[in-house]
């Protein structure tokens, strides 16, 4: 076959036509194709996104405890309550305590600081020492910064265990954990 005479406007012979026909058919499938492809994926990761929200979702405190659930707001104060700084600052060092202890840390100093950089606008810090589990270290930070009053790790050093470690490969950990108090 001649080029020459496809292009000199001599019939083309029904076999190239339909082969130019096929190839064109299949360029718009494919072009047609390839952006649903892209639009399927999206909508299979909005998918699996929306499974690891819900299961996210299912370890919230509100979950935990369905009968609080619902748009009814956190209960409690949001800064640390007793009628002195020092009362204040116990009951911010019991929770700090109480949150190792709850999942299998041990304290093993604690320091209260009533005057600190953040006192004059009202904060009370503890620094403490703990040993806890590695999977249990989130939890801890989670269980301080969640929930009322409002608490916040201002520091966290981990420090994982050394090789003649007695404390069974328990991270050493120091937080500093840090609330307002609003006096009376």
């Amino acid at each position: 076959m001649n080029f020459a005479k496809l292009f000199t406007g001599a019939g083309a012979p029904p076999s190239i036509a339909a082969l130019v026909y096929a190839v064109l058919v299949l360029v718009l499938i494919a072009a047609t194709a390839l952006p649903l492809k892209g639009v399927l994926d999206q909508r299979a990761a909005v998918a699996s996104l929306g499974d690891t929200l819900m299961r996210l979702d299912s370890r919230s405190p509100a979950a935990a405890h369905p009968e609080t659930a619902g748009d009814t707001a956190m209960e409690g104060s949001a800064s640390l309550e007793g009628s002195t700084v020092t009362i204040a600052g116990a009951a911010l060092l019991q929770r700090v305590v109480g949150a190792v202890n709850r999942h299998g840390g041990s304290v093993s100093s604690s320091q209260l600081d009533l005057q600190g950089t953040q006192a004059k606008d009202g904060f009370i810090s503890v620094v403490a020492n703990f040993d806890v589990e590695q999977p249990a270290l989130q939890q801890v930070v989670y269980d301080l910064e969640a929930g009322m009053p409002f608490l916040f790790v201002d520091e966290l050093v981990v420090q994982g265990p050394s090789p003649a470690a007695t404390s069974g490969g328990k991270l050493h950990v120091l937080v500093s954990v840090s609330g307002q108090w609003q006096g009376r």
